[in-house]
This record gives C-alpha cells, structure tokens and sequence, in this order.
C-alpha cells in the first residue's frame, strides 16, 4: 500500500502566494520610548524573494525609528479569504535611485509628486526572517460547518492553515 507523501512548501514561495495582491500592510516600528508604533504601508505587486521593499520620505519619523531600532513587523490582512499574515524582520533605509526607478509605479505620484526626482524619495527594505500566517482556503459553508461541528464535540475548532515559518533556518537562499 502506497502512503501519500505531503510536500512541505518552500517557505518564500509560499508567503509570496499569500501577500500577492494585498496592498496594504500595517508596518510596525519600535518608538524612542519602547512603544510600538503601527502606520499603513503600500506594497508592490512583485514576487517575495525574502525582502519586501516599501517607498518612503527620507525624513520621516518611521524612518527614525528603523534606524533607532531595525526590529519591524509587517501584518497582511485580506479577510474576504480568511487570510492573515505576520512578518517580522530586519528594516534598513535604501538611498538608491536605480532601485526606485525598477520599484516606481506611476500610483506613487500620490505621495512623490516630483516623481524619481524627489529629493525625499527614499526606501526602506525588510529582511523577512520570520512569520506566521492564517489561511482558510475553504469556502464560508465548509466553515460553518466546522465551526458547528467544535461546538457540538467539544473539538477545538481549526479553520484553516496556521504556521509559523523561521526563513533563517528553513535552509532556504534569501539572494
């Protein structure tokens, strides 16, 4: 008898699947004082590959705090598909112009109306080291459905996937 062998997900891919077509995630920095400080942050439509790269001015108060404190948080959240998504890694503010240009999206006017020539026109990069996400691919029904049966046995109820990914020991290249 055959058994079904399950194929673990590279990591990346994986996570790339999961923001792909969220637009806004919540960044999350560390203040002067400790606090936590949370602001949306637009996201680019391309392909994860372990970093995530946002636009932003020069001279910003997040732009303090990551370099005061490099920690971050990203969290995705998209809950017409029961989709959440938390990363955390390792910010750094980015002064390169050909990176912007190959990141610029004409939507950005909106923030940057002087285009690539602003002089604030900044970026930072996320080094994503680790993260947990929440999926339910099943439809509402099957949710239900789930739901109702945890209440009548007494089992917990899980709605989907839920795992916790370290891509610094998932044996992954991030270059």
């Amino acid at each position: 008898m055959a058994t079904k062998k399950t194929e673990k997900k590279n990591p990346i891919a994986h996570l790339s699947e999961l923001i792909r077509g969220i637009k806004v995630a919540m960044m999350t920095t560390v203040e002067e004082d400790g606090t936590l400080r949370s602001r949306p942050m637009w996201t680019h439509d391309r392909d994860f590959d372990g970093e995530l790269w946002f636009f932003t001015r020069e001279h910003s108060p997040k732009v303090d705090a990551v370099e005061r404190d490099h920690h971050v948080n990203l969290s995705y959240s998209e809950p017409g598909r029961d989709r959440y998504v938390s990363v955390s890694g390792l910010a750094r503010l980015v002064l390169d112009k050909e990176k912007a240009r190959e990141l610029w999206n004409p939507t950005l006017k909106a923030w940057f109306p002087e285009g690539l020539d602003d002089p604030e026109l900044a970026l930072i990069c996320v080094q994503v080291n680790k993260a947990e996400y929440w999926d339910t691919p099943n439809s509402r029904m099957v949710q239900l459905v789930g739901f109702v049966k945890g209440v009548i046995t007494g089992e917990p109820y899980r709605p989907g996937d839920n795992e916790k990914v370290n891509l610094d020991e998932a044996g992954t290249s991030l270059h």
